[in-house]
């Protein structure tokens, strides 16, 4: 479960490689990826198994990192991170149609400096008998793509999950063809720290149906 964390820190940016989950192993980012990133469906054991094993993981890395992005004098009460169950019914197949001429966003933000983006395409997926859609951005001037970032809000957001929507990371395909695995949505870093700065899913990418996978509400 790679992600890159699209949060920038008034005094530091904790992003490393890929953010919340680029901490892992190798093994387990290898492993992890391929849920996120191409149609091929894993066994459903070993991939809850790898997926709880790779939240432990982050859970150590934001308690014992100096460059956590939870607060040392927060790390009792937000830490362990918290999910809902884990379910493979969250991970649905996904066509990306290919933007035209990358148009630009400009993204608000938690600090209120908007964010300028460039739309890459739009996902095109099937979840629970609906037809959704959810766009995949990168930042402007990005030449060599080497992930998609997708923030989006749903129903639970703002009770079950934070106010300002939670994140998705995909791995580039050569066929368009993905898998969009909400049981690897996380929180922006500014959910624990609020001298980051954090992009807000742009309406286009609020979904009207109840996303209970993934990250949950810090503390909750």
């Amino acid at each position: 479960m790679r992600s890159r964390q699209y949060a920038v820190g008034s005094t530091q940016n904790f992003r490393r490689s890929r953010g919340s989950l680029c901490i892992l192993p190798t093994a387990f980012c290898l492993l992890l990826v391929g849920c996120s990133s191409g149609p091929s469906a894993p066994d459903s054991a070993s991939y809850v198994e790898s997926l709880a094993a790779a939240r432990a993981f982050k859970d150590q890395d934001f308690r014992e990192n100096p460059e956590s992005p939870v607060p040392a004098d927060k790390k009792t009460t937000l830490l362990p991170l918290q999910y809902f169950p884990i379910d493979p019914a969250y991970r649905v197949p996904a066509a990306l149609n290919l933007a035209e001429q990358r148009p630009v966003f400009e993204m608000p933000t938690s600090t209120g400096k908007p964010r300028r983006m460039q739309l890459v395409g739009t996902l095109e997926f099937t979840f629970q008998g609906q037809s959704h859609s959810l766009g995949a951005f990168v930042p402007e001037g990005t030449q060599q793509i080497v992930d998609l970032f997708v923030p989006f809000a749903d129903v639970t957001t703002g009770t079950d999950t934070y106010p300002a929507g939670r994140y998705l990371d995909l791995t580039p395909t050569s066929t368009g063809f993905y898998t969009i695995d909400f049981n690897q949505a996380y929180n922006p870093y500014c959910a624990y720290n609020a001298s980051y700065e954090c992009p807000f899913p742009p309406p286009s990418n609020r979904l009207k149906v109840a996303i209970q996978a993934g990250e949950k509400l810090p503390g909750a």
